[in-house]
């Protein structure tokens, strides 16, 4: 599988090879902030399977988590967990073909907002999903 998409402007691009390792809609208030949505749609990659051209700019949205976002138009394109094993989540609505991957879980939904419902069947985690 190769997945291609970049930024509103197209100064980021990536292309992502292989399966992703997981995909997931994300509720919790860092993603909410930080996209600026109700949720953040991703599917996360190992960070050797992404390749990246363009100008980013990052942003640490906690000890844990940095976010990456186009230098020049400001879309938020990845999250990238500071611990190993080394990987980065691409935004679904960054894909060239945002119905290529769908996710199959939502998590952190203790903290979704009380007028969003969710409906889609797919799974829900008050907050990580189990291991």
């Amino acid at each position: 599988m190769s997945l291609t998409g970049g930024c509103l402007c197209g100064q980021v691009r990536y292309e992502a090879r292989g399966q992703p390792l997981n995909v997931r809609c994300c509720h919790c208030t860092l993603c909410q902030k930080a996209g600026g949505a109700p949720f953040f749609a991703r599917a996360m990659f190992a960070a050797e399977d992404l390749t990246l051209t363009g100008e980013t700019l990052d942003y640490p949205t906690s000890a844990r988590v940095m976010r990456r976002s186009c230098a020049r138009c400001g879309t938020l394109v990845f999250s990238q967990p500071n611990d190993p094993p080394a990987r980065i989540a691409i935004a679904l609505a960054t894909l060239d073909d945002p119905d290529a991957i769908a996710p199959d879980m939502h998590i952190f939904t203790s903290t979704k907002l009380a007028w969003l419902k969710l409906d889609d069947g797919l799974p829900q985690y008050l907050e990580r999903p189990p291991a």
